[in-house]
């Protein structure tokens, strides 16, 4: 019999959303906590793919014996050149190339071999980087004498200058929460299963989904892709090059932290690395045996892109909105199960199950997790600390939260430029923020410069010299089942919806 965690929060709160940008809207809200504002205040004392060939026939035989080295090439970093046409930015990116390429023994390594090279540049063309894939082959010293590689990067020349470049205005956003593994446990009738229903998508409808966004030409972003923080603060709009018929988009993922109140309903438990270096998720099936798998959005996503490496730009994979107070990643790393004081229910609960925990290896152990993460392609955003809904708080208790979040998560993840408001509650209206908004301000000076809401229009897009902003659509049971004609330019919902999930779906 799984244990029930008292308390839980399982009423959906509704706000005021901006459609189009011109309208406000009541729909669903982003998150569904697993504490109320109150017990996160009791919390407060502890803060202080494509493939290359070219179209000459020799081209076709280089690529082959490329495939043949492929698996033998290890992963690039997140970050690559962007794909531009002008002269200025591409110098850029064959800078940035020759930065990784002098890391390396170019008389003795791999990457002074033909073979090797050639699949680095391929995997580089494969998503979209195909001025990245040129510099690596040019600028090697094998590149004057070696035919193939030169057909090769004719080849890219020519599909990057086919490339179109994507109106940003019209990038969509969409999110999910943690995935419903074993929905038997999850719809099993208690009080929870409302809340599961309404705002969490299964497993099956998530790989049904990027199954069919991937066939219809969709390609994953980030908004450090779409707008960019120059160097005197400023932002500047950038620029997305994919080839016609492509259409790019964002994925963000709300509460990857694997709460207490979800323990034995269906839910991975945390994430973690396997033995080949992949980031999988541990979960724990109701006779007690712990697994690890694809049982998330995390492993799920990248399994894919192995598979479809044309589904990501620039290996860019999805975003994890992060809050604190139950730790992060599965992990228990919030203050208070260091200090022991002021702990919730369920807390105790967990420290009095687990009389050997240690919270620096519990740490040690979640560092691990993101840097790996990040070194794969996944961003992390502020979701608050304690998940503040940002439009009800004041800008003193945004301040106090966000301490806590530099304080317990970022020496974790790491400094983020993102937040991704819970509950979706926004710090202004849809016409954009002003100087004179405090919260904003207090925003802005702690490094936050891109900023998401939730609204249930295809786009809401704002880049203006200080701050990018864009709206997000809920793909989860309610979005689904009321309105499945909005989520129409996506897939068709009668192909994904899991039979298992109860009808009706709760009203908010």
């Amino acid at each position: 019999m799984k244990k029930k965690i008292a308390g839980v929060l399982t009423t959906v709160l509704a706000a005021s959303l901006f459609v189009s940008g011109n309208a406000p809207v009541t729909v669903q809200q982003d998150n569904m906590t697993a504490q109320s504002q109150d017990n996160e205040d009791t919390q407060s004392d502890e803060a202080d793919a494509e493939d290359t060939q070219s179209d000459e026939a020799d081209a076709e035989d280089t690529q082959t014996e490329v495939e043949e080295e492929e698996a033998k090439v290890a992963a690039d970093p997140e970050d690559q050149p962007a794909a531009t046409e002008t002269p200025e930015e591409e110098k850029e990116a064959e800078k940035e190339t020759q930065k990784r390429e002098k890391s390396e023994d170019t008389s003795g390594s791999t990457s002074s071999n033909e073979k090797a090279l050639l699949a680095k540049a391929k995997k580089l063309a494969q998503q979209y980087d195909y001025t990245g894939a040129i510099s690596v082959l040019k600028n090697n010293w094998k590149f004057a004498t070696s035919d193939k590689m030169q057909k090769a990067a004719a080849s890219y020349m020519k599909k990057r200058d086919a490339c179109v470049e994507y109106p940003l205005e019209q990038v969509t956003h969409v999110f999910f929460h943690s995935l419903i593994v074993d929905t038997s446990l999850a719809f099993d009738g208690d009080s929870d299963e409302a809340g599961y229903n309404q705002m969490m998508t299964t497993v099956s409808e998530f790989k049904k989904m990027i199954q069919i966004m991937y066939d219809k030409g969709y390609v994953l972003v980030s908004p450090h892709d779409m707008a960019v923080v120059n160097d005197d603060g400023t932002m500047s709009r950038g620029k997305i090059m994919l080839p016609e018929g492509k259409i790019p988009f964002v994925l963000s993922e709300d509460d990857v932290s694997y709460y207490h109140y979800m323990d034995g309903d269906g839910f991975a438990t945390k994430l973690v690395i396997d033995d080949n270096g992949d980031i999988k998720c541990e979960y724990k099936k109701a006779d007690g045996t712990v697994v690890t798998g694809d049982y998330d959005v995390v492993p799920i996503l990248d399994s894919f892109i192995k598979e479809h490496p044309d589904f990501s730009y620039h290996g860019r994979k999805g975003i994890l909105a992060m809050t604190g107070y139950d730790g992060v990643l599965g992990y228990r790393t919030d203050g208070a199960y260091k200090s022991k004081k002021n702990l919730q229910d369920d807390q105790k609960a967990f420290l009095k199950a687990n009389p050997d925990f240690d919270y620096n290896k519990e740490v040690k152990a979640a560092k691990k997790v993101a840097k790996a993460m990040k070194k794969d392609g996944w961003e992390f955003a502020s979701h608050t600390w304690g998940h503040r809904n940002a439009t009800s708080s004041t800008a003193a208790e945004l301040k106090t939260d966000n301490k806590k979040w530099e304080k317990y998560v970022a020496p974790i993840l790491g400094k983020t430029d993102m937040i991704i408001f819970a509950f979706g509650a926004d710090i202004g209206d849809w016409e954009g923020y002003t100087s004179d908004n405090a919260k904003y301000e207090y925003y802005k000076s702690r490094g936050y410069r891109y900023f998401c809401n939730v609204d249930s229009s295809q786009y809401f897009v704002q880049i203006t010299s200080e701050y990018f902003r864009q709206g997000r659509r809920n793909l989860d049971g309610y979005r689904m089942y009321y309105n499945p004609d909005m989520l129409s330019d996506l897939f068709d919902v009668s192909e994904v919806w899991d039979d298992s999930r109860p009808t009706p779906v709760p009203e908010m």
